[in-house]
């Protein structure tokens, strides 16, 4: 039998007339409905237990089984119905009763993966009372209507420290200045009555459901000597030791509920605890709980893999890649664009990116190796696993945003310029290389740098000119003083430095975009640069999580953690974490032990 050509298109843009199966939603890109539905669908009678899908099991007369129209094949009712899967209708219902028995045994498929930030379920128990801090306020202006079914408790001084900080063009002003407006729009609302609590969803935000309160009244309290009485952090502590007497026990006019101090200040949260009270940090801003649970961009195949898949996997090639198609329980776990590698004791390695998921299949492509001398970029060969992972990403036309995150020595700033002088010069796929950072300082700011806006911003690209004087060092060759100048030259005219400041409404077209030291930026920031791409323009966004010097930015709200777990399984995007530095054994030693 002729081995099947070589996918053309990615499993985002397929059609569903290429696939055999039911009519599904509108959704063509998403595995989870796909997993859904195969979750409704089995043969009916007792079944052999089946490890993989039946499209690619063998037949005696040679080839491949055609699997049975999707109208012949009976249904019967699932084991556990995901809370995204639509309703069946009532003539589907009947078919689901009339189904297969019970005992039938079948494969347990997995369960589908959830869809992202789903709806928390309302608590049926009594709403809280959220007192909010001021910096709560101010790092984040939409945090009003993020609390679902709960009240929301603003005590005075709260508007007055809100008040002092809406001057200025800081980020910390603006937001000061949205949440001034959104409070101003929730006062102004039809039927507001500040006296019984401003309801939240009269401005369009449905999943809020809770009331907003004002202190109009003075609240009796007594804190102790210790804390200054003047401090304004001590009198939101005063309000909400008032705010739980008052709630502690229940009455005609008022419910018994738990109060709750929320602040992003850690040693207010600290002290609210002292005094007995309960507190919380703002989670909503934080993308992951963990750090670790962060995608890697990368899987590793169990050792039986090939035992396991002998019979069922087809390959081809077209072109100097090899293409597999797999099936099994291994391929609800991946995503488009991510990385999978075999390596076993005693048999040839694998490594490969998943191009197209359909259903219960996928199919892997094999990788170019960039650690050959033939392959090398601008002079750099990659030098480990993951090292060719990233370039098999950055030097991929069809890949708009890649994002890399690892250690210090991990060759992020290097692989990511020496694939964009290949691209630029070589190429000719992009016009310029651009790049851009975040500038927060490690110690004390030096204050104001004279210049244009480069020189400005040389100081903060020391990795940029160390990187060149690499590059340009390997690719200069025997030319002599005069050829690395010239080279040197080259490469600069062809590299712009830019500041962040000045991103807001620009368009960047068929250029190579380089943003260094990304886990410094909040979401906001990040997509404020994500969004200046143009058409032909790719964007590396690069940073190590470990290293993050902007206050009350964590692991978990970060904006290049925010960056990673969205783009996952995009057709267009990749990640991969860098697990091993190779600057020096100093820095792999130093980034291990201190």
């Amino acid at each position: 039998m002729p081995l099947p050509p070589a996918p053309t298109r990615r499993a985002a843009l397929l059609s569903p007339d290429a696939i055999d199966a039911p009519a599904r939603s509108s959704h063509r890109g998403s595995r989870r409905s796909g997993d859904a539905r195969a979750e409704t669908e089995a043969p009916s009678g007792p079944q052999a237990l089946e490890l993989f899908d039946r499209h690619s099991a063998e037949v005696p007369g040679g080839g491949l089984e055609a699997p049975p129209a999707p109208a012949a094949r009976p249904r019967r009712k699932p084991r556990s119905t995901p809370a995204s899967a639509p309703t069946p209708a009532p003539q589907q219902q009947q078919a689901l009763t009339r189904s297969a028995p019970a005992e039938a045994p079948r494969a347990e498929a997995p369960a589908p993966q959830p869809a992202p930030k789903p709806k928390r379920s309302r608590s049926s128990g009594p709403a809280k009372l959220f007192v909010l801090d001021t910096n709560v306020l101010l790092h984040d202006p939409m945090c009003l209507f993020r609390f679902e079914e709960h009240d929301i408790y603003l005590p005075m001084i709260v508007l007055e420290e809100l008040d002092g900080h809406k001057k200025g063009t800081t980020e910390v002003a603006r937001n000061g200045r949205q949440t001034s407006r959104t409070l101003d729009a929730l006062a102004a609302a039809q039927d507001a009555d500040i006296a019984k609590g401003l309801k939240l969803d009269t401005t369009g935000h449905r999943e809020a459901g809770g009331k907003l309160f004002f202190q109009t009244d003075p609240l009796d309290y007594a804190l102790p000597l210790s804390l200054p009485q003047g401090k304004a952090d001590n009198q939101i502590l005063g309000v909400v030791h008032a705010l739980r007497d008052l709630h502690a026990k229940e009455s005609p006019d008022r419910a018994k509920r738990e109060v709750v101090l929320v602040s992003k200040d850690i040693n207010m949260r600290v002290k609210a605890r002292a005094l007995g009270l309960d507190a919380e940090d703002y989670q909503n801003d934080k993308t992951l709980e963990d750090g670790d649970l962060l995608y890697s961009g990368s899987l590793a195949l169990p050792p039986d893999f090939w035992t396991r898949q002998s019979k069922t996997v087809e390959s081809w090639q077209s072109g100097s890649s090899t293409f597999y198609r797999v099936s099994g329980p291994i391929v609800p776990n991946m995503y488009i664009n991510q990385f999978v590698y075999f390596e076993a004791p005693g048999e040839p390695s694998m490594y490969a990116r998943v191009t197209e998921i359909r259903e219960k299949t996928a199919v892997l492509k094999t990788l170019k190796d960039y650690s050959s001398g033939k392959n090398a970029v601008w002079g750099v060969n990659t030098r480990n696993r993951e090292q060719n992972f990233a370039m098999n990403l950055l030097m991929d036309p069809e890949i708009d945003f890649v994002t890399l995150t690892g250690t210090a020595g991990t060759g992020k700033t290097l692989m990511a310029l020496a694939s964009g002088l290949t691209q630029v010069l070589d190429d000719r796929r992009y016009t310029e290389i651009i790049m851009t950072r975040a500038t927060v300082s490690v110690g004390e700011d030096i204050g104001f740098l004279p210049g244009t806006e480069e020189e400005k911003m040389g100081p903060w690209m020391g990795a940029l000119d160390d990187n060149l004087e690499f590059l340009a060092k390997g690719d200069g060759g025997g030319a002599g003083e005069w050829g690395r100048a010239a080279t040197n030259e080259l490469i600069r005219s062809r590299i712009k430095v830019k500041s962040m400041n000045f991103m807001r409404g620009r368009t960047f077209l068929n250029k190579y975009v380089i943003i260094d030291e990304a886990q410094n930026l909040t979401p906001k920031q990040m997509k404020t640069l994500i969004t200046r791409a143009g058409p032909g323009t790719k964007i590396i966004c690069m940073g190590n999580l470990a290293q993050i010097d902007t206050p009350y930015l964590t692991e978990g709200s970060s904006g290049l953690t925010f960056a990673v777990d969205k783009f996952k399984g995009w057709p267009h995007g990749g990640h991969i974490t860098l697990a091993r530095g190779e600057r020096s054994r100093l820095a792999d030693f130093a980034s291990d032990v201190l």
